[in-house]
């Protein structure tokens, strides 16, 4: 069983217990030699105990106390980057956030439908762009020596790891704002354009092929 310092700490103090020989069980006069590996001698109290059982028990309570103490502390993430994404609520969020950005902008007079259709695709994906392809460190001080610096945002989640959830998220929502778009403005030719380069270039940055690569040197540093 793998203990956290929690439950070291108290495997440490435990062992530095003397436990009273009538809270013991066994018998009384048993020999070192006679017990199997695990149990441990409680001196002074003449009798074997099952100290390994008692600091377990002992080790999980301290540690279900820490946790509960240390609930809205600091992360364990060494670069909370890699997992702001699969935070919980944050696709929805992320949904809705889009929904509302639609809303504000239908409220807008004089302002046609497939326009505001149009209007959505672009500035969502152009600030996909920003945030995921083209910023990148990060907002948080990492003890990772400086190795977030050169990298994106899309390229510092989940670690680099290709085809995972939140990837597959990222890559399919603007795909289905694409259709979306295309279908309210009756595929015309100009609307049509623009959201076509829109979604490609959201898209081309996030293939695997292209994980940190600076085409001409753009964006190396």
């Amino acid at each position: 069983m793998e203990l956290s310092p929690h439950g070291l700490s108290a495997f440490r103090g435990l062992l530095r217990l003397r436990i009273k020989a009538a809270e013991l069980p066994g018998g009384v006069g048993e020999s070192r030699a006679s017990h199997p590996e695990g149990f441990g001698w409680c001196e002074g109290a003449g009798k074997w105990c099952d100290l390994s059982l008692l600091c377990c028990l002992f080790a999980e309570q301290r540690q279900e106390r820490g946790g509960r103490m240390n609930v809205g502390t600091a992360h364990s993430e060494v670069n909370p980057n890699t997992r702001v994404m699969n935070s919980r609520g944050i696709w929805l969020s992320y949904v809705l956030a889009i929904g509302l950005l639609h809303v504000v902008l239908l409220s807008i007079p004089f302002v046609s439908v497939p326009v505001v259709w149009t209007l959505t695709n672009l500035i969502h994906n152009t600030g996909m762009y920003i945030f995921l392809h083209t910023v990148k460190g990060t907002p948080f001080e990492t003890p990772d020596q400086g190795k977030a610096r050169l990298l994106t945002h899309w390229e510092q989640m989940d670690y680099g790891v290709q085809f995972t959830a939140s990837r597959k998220f990222l890559t399919i929502t603007p795909i289905v704002l694409y259709f979306l778009t295309s279908f309210y403005t009756k595929y015309d030719q100009i609307h049509f354009v623009l959201n076509t380069v829109s979604l490609m270039s959201v898209l081309i940055p996030k293939l695997p092929q292209l994980h940190g690569v600076r085409i001409f040197g753009i964006n190396k540093y």
